[in-house]
């Protein structure tokens, strides 16, 4: 059967269309792989932040905003003597970056890291504000939050725009270092 390629076009407009517009909806435990994708507008004992709440807690400043974005590692085989330098991570300013405790898995080093992190980050506080996360549709920020919320702290916020929604509206930015 041969089709023309408008006809074609519009069929995958329609298919792929339906597919970006779906609900994703929230899983019953982490995400353990496709971390960049679509993510659900929701999380159970969370509060999910537009931007506009999250600067608004930011600028409050209550609130511990908490970056999950893995850091590259040094790549294995460099020759010797190279200089390595890892890519900049400009972030909202004044929050604390617990690289690589947003996979679905976390060795008991990171989750250990996670979990100090954390604690000093609170005070000890459990009650106190915690803003979770990444980037847009990305995962690591939805279960760091949700990891946060089963090791007992209840003012967990989870920002599922993350950098790309804060620095589009034109909000500051800062570079920094993982805790």
């Amino acid at each position: 059967m041969r089709r023309s390629a408008p006809a074609m076009l519009a069929l995958l407009s329609v298919i792929f269309g339906a597919q970006a517009g779906a609900e994703v909806s929230e899983p019953g435990d982490y995400r353990r792989s496709d971390y960049r994708a679509p993510t659900p507008a929701t999380l159970a004992g969370a509060r999910v932040l537009t931007t506009g709440e999250a600067v608004a807690l930011w600028r409050d400043g209550e609130a511990v905003f908490v970056d999950v974005l893995p850091r590259a590692p040094k790549p294995d085989k460099l020759p010797e003597g190279t200089i390595w330098h890892p890519a900049r991570r400009d972030a909202i300013p004044g929050s604390i970056w617990l690289a690589d405790t947003g996979y679905g898995d976390l060795a008991p080093q990171v989750e250990r890291y996670f979990s100090e992190g954390l604690a000093k980050a609170s005070g000890g506080d459990p009650a106190h504000p915690l803003v979770f996360y990444c980037q847009r549709d990305c995962w690591m920020s939805w279960n760091a939050a949700r990891r946060a919320i089963a090791m007992g702290y209840t003012s967990v916020a989870w920002y599922p725009e993350g950098t790309d929604g804060w620095s589009e509206a034109g909000q500051p930015m800062q570079p920094h270092e993982p805790q």
